[in-house]
């Protein structure tokens, strides 16, 4: 029998412990957009996960108490734009509430199903929603891939212990 190694003192769960331990979990960072009632929406996701190669289907959740999520509930389809590391600045944009979003300096265009697709991007995706699965305080909306483009020059963007960053080699 070996010694155990020192673990450190647990912790009871809460919203809390899971956000501390996934500060140090390395992940990808993507803008999710839509059409909404009233123009573009869209915030940054590091919840982006590739589920089905056939059918190709992808996920990602989003809370319920966000700005995007209303449009998110009613719209059929959806853009997934996998960001580079010099789009620090768009994943903060995205990411902070009460943002123009789509304003200047934001570059975007109408693309297909009326998707919002950002420009400069390492690659995206059009994607029409097949689920929106409750899950806490969150729905996980899963979306079947339709069209993209994955032909962007650079290296990903990633978030780790509450900033972005580039990958190092």
């Amino acid at each position: 029998m070996t010694a155990t190694p020192d673990l450190g003192t647990p912790r009871l769960a809460s919203p809390d412990l899971l956000r501390a331990t996934f500060r140090r979990h390395a992940a990808g960072v993507a803008v999710i957009t839509a059409r909404g009632a009233d123009g573009p929406v869209g915030f940054t996701a590091t919840s982006l996960t590739s589920v089905s190669a056939d059918p190709p289907l992808v996920s990602f959740g989003i809370g319920t108490g966000a700005s995007s999520w209303p449009a998110m509930a009613e719209a059929d389809h959806v853009g997934v734009h996998i960001l580079g590391e010099h789009q620090g600045d768009l994943a903060a944009t995205f990411a902070r509430s009460g943002a123009d979003r789509f304003g200047p300096p934001t570059a975007w265009r109408e693309g297909p199903e009326g998707v919002p697709v950002l420009d400069g991007v390492l690659a995206w995706l059009v994607c029409r929603i097949v689920g929106r699965v409750p899950a806490g305080d969150h729905r996980i909306v899963l979306a079947e891939v339709v069209l993209g483009d994955p032909s962007g020059a650079g290296r990903p963007l990633l978030y780790h212990q509450g900033r972005f960053n580039g990958l190092r080699d």
